[in-house]
């Protein structure tokens, strides 16, 4: 087990310095130039020169590639160009809304998913079935965004039991803040809850038509006792996978929605760094992100290999 979670974090660090350089360089090739940007189209050439040589543009590439991973893995992410403090301090700040909204709707998307997955599973080719297969369809082709307006017209601007957007803050109060995330936690849920309740379908299906599982019924255990018992816990490895890359699609994924609900979340700030070119922002955030996509999925292949043991010698 610890050779293969060696293997896996070698692998980590190799696809995080691959990632690391293709962000830099695609940041670097966007055309503009943010010191012009932030002094707007009468600035003189002097100046824009010296804000570039400040912020630090005008240095070889290679070494402010250096000194940016240097900081990354200190810590010290530089500083913002357009709100002139830390990008670690804003980076904390936006964290307090986007991870607890992505937990939240991960949880939601779970809670929902599962137990409709196991019911259309068990009642394989049934109305319910065909129902639930056919609700998951719609909630995959329809976009979140659009739940979210939906969601609003609904339980905010007609029944008035949610606020439209905002967040009042954690110091207002636990169950105010996470009243304020639920309309867009449940907008986040819903698509992600039809593609959950439709692979675990497909993977308790599968397995249900395993030679054990029939072993099982052949010695006299009821349909719901052979799911329970022996065919869930192996059906859940692929599902495993797909909760692991909805995480990182919740955090990384949720600009829209911040942005309808007006949440000043990590996908909010994504959006104000690209629209004011703040590159040290993009840059850093979209960084934190790769490293969560891949965290998560470092995570995930763990749990594979406690959940399989064979999968251990397979890699």
């Amino acid at each position: 087990m610890l050779r293969f979670a060696f293997t896996r974090a070698l692998s980590l660090a190799l696809s995080l310095l691959v990632a690391s350089v293709v962000i830099f360089a695609v940041i670097e090739v966007i055309p503009g130039d943010p010191a012009a940007y932030m002094l707007g189209l009468n600035a003189s050439p002097e100046a824009v020169a010296a804000l570039r040589e400040q912020l630090g543009l005008d240095g070889n590439v290679a070494m402010r590639y250096l000194d940016w991973m240097g900081g990354m893995l200190t810590g010290d992410f530089g500083t913002s160009y357009t709100y002139k403090v830390p990008v670690a301090e804003l980076v904390n700040q936006r964290l307090a809304v986007s991870v607890p909204l992505a937990l939240y709707a991960l949880v939601l998307s779970t809670l929902i998913a599962l137990p409709i997955g196991i019911i259309a599973a068990s009642a394989r080719g049934s109305a319910a079935d065909y129902g639930i297969m056919g609700a998951t369809q719609l909630g995959i082709a329809v976009p979140n965004f659009w739940f979210a307006m939906l969601l609003v017209l609904i339980f905010a601007v007609t029944l008035r039991w949610f606020s439209a957007g905002g967040f009042p803050g954690w110091d207002a109060g636990f169950w105010v803040a996470m009243k304020a995330l639920t309309l867009p936690a449940v907008a986040l849920a819903l698509p992600q809850a039809s593609i959950l309740a439709r692979v675990m379908r497909s993977a308790l299906i599968e397995t249900l038509g395993q030679d054990y599982i029939r072993t099982a019924r052949a010695k006299g255990l009821s349909r719901r006792e052979a799911t329970t018992r022996h065919a869930l816990r192996n059906a859940l490895i692929p599902v495993l996978t797909i909760i692991g890359l909805q995480f990182s699609f919740l955090l990384a994924g949720a600009i829209i929605i911040e942005n309808v609900f007006y949440l000043p979340g990590l996908g909010r700030l994504i959006f104000q760094g690209i629209t004011q070119r703040d590159l040290i922002v993009v840059e850093s955030l979209v960084m934190l992100l790769v490293f969560a996509v891949i965290l998560v999925t470092f995570l995930v292949d763990i749990a594979y290999a406690a959940a399989d043991p064979r999968l251990r010698t397979k890699r």
